[in-house]
C-alpha cells in the first residue's frame, strides 16, 4: 500500500480513536476538584461547599447517578447547584436519586436553560461562531417546576433572582442569585444592593458566568461567587485550552478558582460539570467534575 493511501487512513484511525475516547472514556471519568479559598474572616472555622453543576442528566447516566450519591462522604457543610441539572423529561427522579443523601444537606439551587427547554440536535460547529442563542421555543417542554419544588421540599433554597440567608457549618450565609442570563431571565435589579455586613459570607450563585453579573455582584459585596454552564469549554486542546466558553467570559476563566476582578476582592468559581447535551457527549482534556471548596479564614495580616 503506498504512503499517500497510509496517511489518510492513520488520521481517520486517530480521529476515531479520539472521538471514541471522548464520546466514552473521559465523558465517563468523573474527577473532584479541591480548592481553598480565603474568603472568612481570621478565626472563622473553614467550611465546605460542594458545588455541582450541569449534569444534563437523562435517564441511563447510572454511572454518573451513582459517584454523585459518593460526594455526601464529603461531608460538606453546604451544597450548591448551579443549574442545566435535566435534559429529559423523566429526569427529574433520576437526578433526586443522585443528590440522595445531600439533599439533607443545607443547599441552594438556580436553574440553566436545560432544566427549561429540552436539548435538540444542532450543529457543534456553531459554537465557535460565538455564544448558543436560545432556540425558538416559547413554551417550556421540561418539567423544571417539578425539580424546583422538589429541591425545595428538602431544604433547598431556590434562588432564582432571589436573595436569602441561611446557616451552614455554624456560620451566617448571606445569598443572592438570578435566573439563567442565557435566555434572558436574569434580573439583577430584584436582588441588587450591599451585602449584609454582618454575614460570616456573602455568595453570589448564578448559571451563566457573564461578566456583567460578576460585576454587580462583586461591586455589591459577594465574596465568592459561583457559576457553571460553560462545561469548561468541554472540547478543548492540550496546551491551549478551551475553545469557546459560550458566553462572555474569556477562556481563561471558563473553568476553575479565579479572582474578580483580576485584581478585586471577590472570588470566582466556574464549574465545568459534570454532563454534556445529549447531541454532543463527548469531551476532550475537559473532565467531568464537581468541586469542594473549602473555605478558610482570610490572611490576618
Amino acid at each position: 500500500m503506498r504512503l499517500r493511501t497510509l496517511i489518510p487512513l492513520g488520521a481517520a484511525a486517530g480521529a476515531g480513536a479520539a472521538l471514541g475516547y471522548a464520546g466514552i472514556i473521559e465523558r465517563n471519568w468523573f474527577a473532584l476538584r479541591r480548592f481553598e479559598i480565603p474568603v472568612l474572616a481570621p478565626g472563622t472555622r473553614p467550611l465546605r461547599v460542594l458545588h455541582i453543576s450541569d449534569t444534563h442528566l437523562t435517564p441511563g447516566r447510572t454511572r454518573m447517578q451513582s459517584w454523585i450519591r459518593a460526594l455526601d462522604d464529603l461531608e460538606p457543610d453546604l451544597v450548591v447547584n448551579t443549574g442545566d441539572s435535566i435534559a429529559h423529561p423523566q429526569a427529574v427522579r433520576y437526578f433526586l436519586d443522585a443528590l440522595g443523601p445531600l439533599l439533607d444537606r443545607p443547599g441552594v439551587f438556580v436553574l440553566g436553560s436545560n432544566d427549561l427547554y429540552a436539548p435538540e440536535p444542532f450543529n457543534p460547529a456553531n459554537y465557535l461562531l460565538g455564544p448558543s442563542s436560545r432556540r425558538k421555543k416559547k413554551e417550556s417542554d421540561l418539567p423544571w417546576e417539578k425539580l424546583r419544588d422538589s429541591m425545595t421540599a428538602a431544604g433547598w433554597l431556590d434562588l432564582n433572582n432571589q436573595r436569602a440567608q441561611l446557616t451552614a457549618g455554624g456560620l451566617t450565609i448571606a445569598l443572592a442569585g438570578v435566573h439563567d442570563s442565557h435566555i434572558k431571565r436574569d434580573r439583577y435589579a430584584d436582588v441588587a444592593g450591599p451585602a449584609d455586613a454582618s454575614a460570616d459570607l456573602r455568595l453570589g450563585v448564578m448559571h451563566s458566568p457573564e461578566p456583567r453579573l460578576l460585576d454587580q455582584f462583586a461591586a455589591d459585596g459577594y465574596d465568592l461567587l459561583l457559576a457553571g454552564h460553560t462545561h469548561g469549554g468541554q472540547l478543548c486542546l492540550p496546551g491551549y485550552g478551551p475553545l469557546v466558553t459560550n458566553c462572555g467570559i474569556d477562556r481563561k476563566r471558563a473553568r476553575g478558582l479565579h479572582r474578580h476582578p483580576a485584581d478585586g476582592p471577590a472570588w470566582l468559581h466556574v464549574s465545568a460539570g459534570l454532563g454534556t447535551s445529549p447531541w454532543a457527549p463527548a469531551r476532550f482534556a475537559c473532565r467531568p467534575e464537581a468541586s469542594l471548596l473549602t473555605l478558610v479564614p482570610r490572611d490576618s495580616g
